[in-house]
């Protein structure tokens, strides 16, 4: 990031993303064809929160489109078998519903392809239901395999630079569908962001922009599982779904990489035998996005609890208690972690400004410029002030977080302003 970027979207940087219930989807999907300055990808997409997909040329290099892919375009078996054999992997049951999923059990590499097989050879059919391997940790697992390079516009992670540095998680997946698979009506863990890549294969997808969900809801408020079925149009069970507008409506071809937004709503079709890599993300243009949704979260969970208050002696300290445990279970991180997330981004990004150590992360960094590093600070310190302002927030333990939120925004700021008079 240039200075001059800097300085344009300083406005973000203490403002609170504004409300978008009426927002409509883009006429038409930008197409980025070749490579673009990282700062236009930042203003236009980024900070903006709009879609946009990039050609094949940026993934023609990936060894994972020659190692997996055969001559005809179309996965190669054997090459996958080799690589994986009997690796554990998740697939879910894409023809059967769960709450508003499907279901997921876990099978060998080599049992998941010989069932691919035999679906392709049955006329994409099988009396097993249309299975879809999706949410497997390749990455985490093979890291030798060096299957892809993320590209530099998606590189600014601090979902994954997080979980990297604990190592015990990441948000990489590695999808694997047949003809007519696909992934119910959703909006990405965390509101994060999202790229996907077809490795080979087609995707159909639909997207909605923040807001338009809430036309997609049922009488009782759940969100629709399928928002194509004619049940949306019965009205005394959808009694908004006139409201909504027209998804945006795109054709992923083989090698193209989409940019998905943070809250918007999608639901995805594999149109042919697919193979695709994806990442959620977070970074200092949405994490106000996920404070927002972790706070919506919390706010749910002690509403459904709210009913056993009487019955509770000493009903705040088990109210604490509860809620941790079920942000954890609903939403994969609580309000002490996501303190502890912040700190990590905070640390290492100061660390990278005093003395910039040669590792990979660093390497990164120094691709992105110290301008985006004072931006990420600038960030996470409007954020920990929204934080401390929270009563939520501030009921949560100093034994529970471990370090002191105050210190560590004056850390901030003094970072900052001596980058200031540095630069």
């Amino acid at each position: 990031m240039d200075r001059e970027t800097l300085g344009a979207c300083s406005s973000l940087v203490k403002s609170d993303r504004q409300p978008c219930a009426q927002l409509q989807p883009p006429h038409f999907l930008p197409y980025i064809q070749t490579e673009i300055p990282y700062s236009q990808f930042f203003t236009k997409h980024l900070l903006s929160n709009r879609p946009c997909m990039f050609s094949s040329s940026f993934t023609q290099n990936w060894s994972c489109r020659r190692r997996w892919v055969g001559h005809d375009g179309k996965p190669d078996f054997h090459a996958l078998l080799q690589e994986f054999d009997e690796t554990q992997v998740p697939v879910a049951d894409c023809n059967t519903k769960e709450y508003n999923s499907n279901p997921k059990h876990t099978m060998s590499f080599r049992e998941f392809l010989s069932y691919w097989r035999d679906y392709i050879q049955n006329g994409h059919s099988s009396p097993k239901g249309c299975l879809y391997l999706k949410d497997w940790h390749m990455h985490r697992m093979f890291p030798e395999h060096h299957a892809y390079t993320t590209p530099i516009y998606f590189s600014s992670d601090w979902l994954n630079e997080y979980w990297d540095t604990l190592e015990v998680d990441d948000y990489r997946f590695v999808y694997m569908g047949p003809k007519g698979s696909w992934t119910p009506f959703h909006a990405d863990v965390f509101r994060s962001y999202s790229w996907s890549a077809n490795i080979c294969g087609r995707k159909k997808w639909l997207l909605y922009p923040p807001g338009q969900e809430e036309f997609l809801r049922d009488y009782r408020g759940n969100l629709a599982y399928d928002v194509t079925s004619p049940a949306l149009q019965d009205q005394r069970h959808f009694p908004r779904f006139s409201e909504a507008c027209r998804p945006l409506e795109v054709i992923q071809e083989a090698g193209e990489i989409l940019f998905v937004p943070s809250g918007w709503h999608h639901q995805v079709y594999n149109l042919e035998d697919t193979i695709s890599i994806n990442h959620n993300w977070l970074n200092g243009c949405n994490v106000d996005v996920a404070w927002e949704f972790l706070q919506g979260e919390l706010s749910s969970v002690q509403k459904e609890i709210d009913e056993w208050r009487d019955t509770m002696d000493s009903w705040d300290n088990h109210c604490q208690v509860t809620v941790r445990v079920m942000m954890k279970s609903c939403t994969g991180m609580d309000y002490a972690e996501f303190a502890s997330f912040l700190k990590t981004i905070t640390h290492h990004r100061i660390a990278f400004l005093s003395s910039r150590h040669e590792n990979a992360l660093s390497e990164t960094l120094s691709a992105l410029g110290p301008h985006h590093v004072t931006f990420d600070l600038q960030r996470v310190a409007h954020i920990l002030e929204s934080m401390l302002s929270s009563e939520d927030f501030t009921r949560v333990e100093a034994s529970v977080l471990g370090f002191n939120v105050e210190e560590l925004l004056q850390e901030i700021r003094d970072t900052i302003r001596k980058y200031h008079t540095a630069y």
